[in-house]
């Protein structure tokens, strides 16, 4: 996933969620070491990008790839009535497990897109835990929907197996992909897809630009790390910043220190699909912000966060491999990218105004007291209606799509 006009889709083995903190520790252990040799063999640095795909995607070690929770309700296990503690705790939850009613608002725009582009095969990537699939198998089914082949691209194997198990009554139209045809068409969903793509730091510092990345703790101890003998502790990483000619994509007003993020990877992960797609439609929701927002002279410190236990930390130096690593989307540079590749921009708005428009108020006051206060923070300003947004782009003839019919924002990209 270094390349940034393509982006490789790769399988990496499973790893037992670890019994106790001490596995959890050695599994950390075992992440930062491997990072240690790499940066050993890079001669001592690397950039922030690296760092963040080795930290999430290492075979077995990256958080990704191994088998913790990550996605659910609850930070912790739940204990039965004999005080045992059951199951592992979660890190984060996204809309699909906080209600149904987001899978089924979403189905109303998809249907609309497999009508409208003639097709009758989803594409999902990185699909969780399947909640979201099975959301939308089962909404497209009520509407009479014709749905050949719903194909799920992940690149967690312990995922894959949890996807499995939620979508066990759907493995007639269920697949996974693990690269993608020289063709493909559809309409394709990415939840919570492209925030956690590595993303390129760089720093402004007295006036002068750099980018930031990572090196030992102690540059003595590179030759030990190469030689595979390095006992890493909770963290021995720190940052380090090089000079750079690269720029972001606006200029920063001011002279004041400066942080933020290149969105390079997301962009190739687009130029990709565009590439691939023949026919058909792509939606990504996610957090971020346009261009002018997202290069804010006031946005000085960059968005990179850490999520476990459903608290966030700005530190991802630390307990690599345990934790979520995200960046906010640049929207602005997602939407050049794509329309670059040749797809043709459909809307550009909230969460809120999107679910609204495929009907979720309707769904809401026909569902429980539970769901609807759930499909309440998916719109309310304060919690997930204003800061995720969704974009969507067709290859073929446009159409007026379902979820920008009313509050799209194209114009601010």
């Amino acid at each position: 996933m270094r390349d940034n006009s393509t982006i490789t889709m790769t399988t990496t083995p499973s790893l037992t969620t670890p019994a106790d903190l001490s596995d959890a520790h050695g599994l950390s252990q075992s992440l930062q070491g491997h990072i240690a040799e790499v940066i050993a063999r890079s001669g001592g640095w690397i950039g922030f990008d690296r760092y963040m795909e080795l930290a999430l995607y290492t075979p077995r070690l990256g958080y990704y790839a191994h088998g913790s929770a990550k996605f659910g309700a609850m930070p912790q296990g739940l204990r039965d009535g004999s005080g045992t503690l059951r199951g592992a705790g979660s890190d984060f939850v996204t809309a699909p497990e906080m209600t149904p009613l987001f899978g089924y608002a979403l189905a109303r725009q998809v249907a609309q897109a497999l009508q409208q582009t003639g097709t009758t095969t989803l594409w999902e990537f990185g699909a969780g835990s399947g909640a979201l699939a099975l959301q939308l198998l089962k909404a497209l089914a009520a509407m009479g929907q014709e749905v050949t082949r719903y194909c799920i691209v992940d690149l967690s194997d312990s995922l894959r197996t949890r996807q499995h198990d939620t979508l066990k009554d759907h493995l007639d139209t269920v697949c996974w992909v693990g690269a993608l045809p020289q063709q493909m068409e559809g309409v394709v969903i990415g939840n919570e897809v492209l925030d956690a793509m590595p993303v390129r730091l760089l720093s402004r510092v007295k006036g002068e630009w750099f980018e930031r990345g990572v090196e030992l703790a102690d540059v003595a101890e590179v030759a030990v790390a190469a030689s595979g003998q390095f006992d890493l502790p909770a963290s021995r990483f720190r940052w380090a910043d090089r000079t750079t000619a690269l720029r972001f994509p606006r200029e920063i007003p001011g002279t004041h220190d400066y942080l933020s993020e290149l969105h390079q990877q997301g962009e190739a992960f687009i130029r990709t699909l565009a590439g691939h797609l023949s026919k058909g439609a792509i939606f990504m929701i996610d957090y971020g912000f346009p261009e002018a927002e997202y290069y804010h002279p006031q946005r000085h410190m960059g968005t990179v966060m850490c999520h476990h236990a459903h608290q966030a930390d700005p530190d991802p130096l630390s307990n690599a491999g345990l934790k979520d690593i995200t960046a906010h989307v640049n929207f602005t540079s997602i939407a050049v990218a794509a329309q670059d590749a040749g797809l043709e921009l459909l809307g550009y708005t909230c969460q809120a105004h999107f679910l609204i428009n495929c009907g979720l108020i309707d769904l809401m006051q026909e569902s429980t007291l539970a769901h609807r206060a759930a499909g309440q923070k998916l719109i309310m300003e304060h919690e997930m209606g204003e800061l995720f947004k969704v974009i969507g782009w067709v290859k073929g003839p446009i159409f007026d799509a379902l979820g920008f019919s009313n509050g799209d924002r194209s114009h601010r990209l």
